[in-house]
C-alpha cells in the first residue's frame, strides 16, 4: 500500500521516493488517445474533464501543493483502484496512462499521501464506436501476456495461502522460532503481486498495515503486528509480549483475510496497462520502504521483501517485453540493462536461501541500491505509453 516517506531523508534518500517516477511519460504523437490534465493541490483534485472515450485515456498530473501526493483512478464502487500515480513531489508532474472500459469510475488525489484523499469526482469512460486496427500476432502476443500473468498471480496467492498457513501454526503454537524461519520466505508470495492485493478496498491495510501508518482508533492486524511481537529485543522500551489470546486472534484474522484474498483473485483478468502500471507500482513499494528500510522496522528483512517486489515487476515486464519490441526496441534494451543491474546488486547481498538485513548493510551499499532503483524507474514509467499509446 501507499507508503508515507518519514525518515527517507535522514538515510539521504528524500528525492528518492518523491523523484523516482516523476516527471513526463514520452508521448506518441502519432498514437490516439484523450490527454487530460489533473491539479492535485492542498484542498482539490481538479480534471480537466469530468468524461472522455473509454480507450486509452492519459492523466497528466501536476502536483500544486506543498506535499507529496497521489492521484487515484478508482471504479464505480469507490474502493478499487483501477489506475494510481504515486510520489508526486510539490511542483513535479508525472502521468498515468490507462485503457478503460465504458462506464463510471470516480478520481481522486492524496495530498500528504495519508487519509481518505481530496477532491473525489465522478469519471465517465463513454462508450465510442472507434474501432482499433490491431495487428492480428500482437493482439494474440497481448492475450498470452495477460493470460500468463493472472496464472502468475493466482500461484502466488495459492502459496501465499499455504506459507501463511504454515507460519500462523508456528506462531499460534508459540514456537517462535519456526515462525520467524517462515517470516520473510512466506511474505515474498504477497510482495510479488502486492498491487493486486492493493486493489481490493480495505484488504490491504489488514494484511500489511505498518505501526507507523496507523491512524487514531485503527485496529492494527496482519502480517507487521505479529512482527512486533517475533522480534521484541526491537521494540521500543516497556513492549509486552502478546498474550495467547492475542496471538490466535491475530493468526485468525490473518489466515482469513488471506484466504478471502484468494478467492477475490480467482479468475482476475488484466489488460496491457494494469500490467504495465502494476510493474511502476511495485517499482515504488521498493523505493518508499524496501530501500529506506522501513518496511520490516523489527526483523530487518527488508532485501526479502525487496527482491519480491522487483520479481514481481520484472514478471510484468518479461511478459510485455515481447510487445515492446516492436514498438521500441530501445526502451527494451534500456530495461534490460537497468533490471539486469539492479538484479546485480541484490545477488551480492544474497546469504543462503536469504540477504543481508538492513541493519546490516553499510550506507554505500543502501545509497547504490537507491542509485539504480532510481535509474530503473526513470525507463520503466515510459513503459505503459509505449505499449497503449
Amino acid at each position: 500500500m501507499p507508503r508515507v516517506l518519514r525518515s527517507a531523508s535522514l538515510l539521504g534518500l528524500g528525492v528518492l521516493g518523491i523523484g523516482l517516477l516523476s516527471g513526463c511519460v514520452a508521448n506518441n504523437p502519432a498514437a490516439t488517445h484523450t490527454a487530460l490534465t489533473v491539479d492535485s493541490s492542498a484542498t482539490d483534485c481538479a480534471v480537466s474533464a469530468n468524461e472522455a472515450p473509454a480507450g486509452s485515456i492519459r492523466f497528466s498530473v501536476t502536483n500544486s501543493g506543498d506535499q507529496v501526493t497521489e492521484f487515484y483512478l478508482l471504479a464505480k464502487d469507490g474502493l478499487r483502484i483501477v489506475g494510481e500515480a504515486e510520489n508526486i513531489g510539490p511542483g513535479l508532474s508525472r502521468d498515468l496512462v490507462v485503457q478503460l472500459d465504458a462506464g463510471s469510475y470516480f478520481t481522486a488525489c492524496k495530498p500528504g499521501m495519508t487519509g481518505d484523499g481530496v477532491g473525489k469526482a465522478e469519471f465517465t469512460a463513454t462508450k465510442t464506436d472507434a474501432a482499433a486496427t490491431v495487428d492480428v500476432d500482437l493482439a494474440a502476443q497481448i492475450v498470452t501476456a495477460n493470460t500468463n500473468y493472472g496464472s502468475y498471480v493466482s500461484d502466488q496467492i495459492d502459496q501465499l495461502v499455504t506459507g501463511t498457513d504454515a507460519f500462523a501454526a508456528a506462531y499460534s503454537a508459540e514456537d517462535d522460532d519456526t515462525a520467524r524461519s517462515l517470516y520473510a520466505s512466506t511474505r515474498v508470495h504477497w510482495e510479488r503481486v502486492e498491487t493486486i492485493a492493493e486493489s481490493f478496498g480495505d484488504l490491504d491495510p489488514k494484511l500489511d498495515l505498518r505501526e507507523a501508518d496507523l491512524e487514531e482508533g485503527q485496529n492494527w492486524t496482519g502480517w507487521h503486528a505479529i512482527e512486533k511481537d517475533l522480534w521484541p529485543q526491537d521494540a521500543e522500551a516497556g513492549f509486552v509480549a502478546y498474550t495467547a489470546d492475542q496471538r490466535a486472534a491475530l493468526t485468525e484474522q490473518l489466515v482469513a483475510d488471506t484466504a478471502t484474498l484468494h478467492e477475490k483473485v480467482e479468475g482476475l483478468t488484466f489488460t496491457l496497462s494494469q500490467q504495465t502500471n502494476g510493474a511502476i507500482g511495485l517499482l515504488d513499494e521498493v523505493a518508499t520502504g524496501k530501500v529506506t528500510g522501513e518496511e520490516e522496522i523489527w526483523s530487518h528483512t527488508d532485501l526479502w521483501d525487496f527482491q519480491a517486489n522487483v520479481d514481481g515487476a520484472k514478471v510484468l515486464y518479461d511478459g510485455v517485453r515481447p510487445i515492446l519490441l516492436k514498438t521500441d526496441a530501445d526502451l527494451a534494451a534500456s530495461l534490460d540493462t537497468e533490471f539486469g543491474s539492479l538484479q546485480a546488486l541484490l545477488d551480492a547481498q544474497r546469504v543462503g536461501d536469504g540477504f543481508t538485513l538492513y541493519t546490516d548493510l553499510t550506507p554505500a551499499e543502501i545509497r547504490a541500491l537507491a542509485d539504480q532503483v532510481n535509474a530503473l524507474g526513470e525507463p520503466l514509467n515510459q513503459l505503459t505509453a509505449a505499449l497503449v499509446l
